[in-house]
This record gives structure tokens, sequence and C-alpha cells, in this order.
């Protein structure tokens, strides 16, 4: 028991040097930064104007598709047109969309980048009526 007491006593009196205050505090400083940038997802400002411009492409990008998609389902004989995009090969769909104009919009001469691969890539996921074919009284 008198151990117990000498060693309370001696953290009691302890009076750490400016030494060891000035490493332990740069130790502290240090395993902030590690844990804040390497885990908690801290960013420099650099970093942070990058993803804000990544996800607003993206989203320009997902709004043009989603516009493309509406566009050319509600678009005159878009289930033989939907039936040629997915005849025609990978490398040749988002062609087949931009030259339909369904990805360029309005005020634009240029279509958004990407927004032509996406709108492929949804429209042949999509299903349309079959078409329906046109009878002639005889």
């Amino acid at each position: 028991m008198a151990d117990t007491q000498s060693v309370w006593r001696r953290v009691q009196e302890y009076r750490a040097s400016l030494g060891v205050v000035f490493w332990a505090c740069a130790a502290s400083v240090v395993a902030m930064l590690v844990v804040g940038f390497g885990i908690a997802g801290w960013v420099t400002g650099g970093t942070a104007k990058e993803m804000a411009s990544e996800a607003g492409l993206k989203a320009r990008t997902e709004l043009a598709a989603q516009i493309c998609v509406y566009r050319f389902q509600k678009s005159p004989d878009a289930a033989a047109k939907l039936a040629a995009l997915k005849k025609s090969g990978y490398w040749d769909r988002d062609d087949f969309i931009e030259k339909g104009g369904w990805v360029t919009l309005a005020g634009m001469k240029e279509p958004i980048e990407g927004a032509a691969d996406l709108c492929a890539e949804r429209l042949i996921e999509t299903k349309l009526p079959p078409l329906k074919e046109s009878k002639t009284s005889g």
C-alpha cells in the first residue's frame, strides 16, 4: 500500500518539462491529421472543388440522359427505333442517339459529353410496346 501512495504522490508532483509538452502537442497534431485525412474523410479545398465539379458534371449528364430517354420514347416510331438501336453495335449506339438529336438540349449546339452513352444504356434496358402493324383495307 505504501507503493501505491508513493506512485500517486509522484504523479501529483510531476511537472512536465517544456520539451515533453512540445513533443506531446506535436504528436497529438500529427495523430489528429492522420486520423482526419485518412479515416474521417477530410479533404483539402482543391480536392473539394474537384469533387463538386465532378458531381455537377455527373448530375448534368444524368439529367441530359433522362431527357434523352423521355424524348426518344415520345418520338414517332419509338419501338422501331429502339429495335434499330438494339441491333446496332455497342460502339455505334451513342452515334445513333446523337444523330437522332435526342441528347442535344435546346439552345446547345453539341450534346453533353457522356449523355448519349448513358441514354443508350437506359434505352437498351427499357421495353416499349411491340410495333403495331398497320392494317390496309383491300
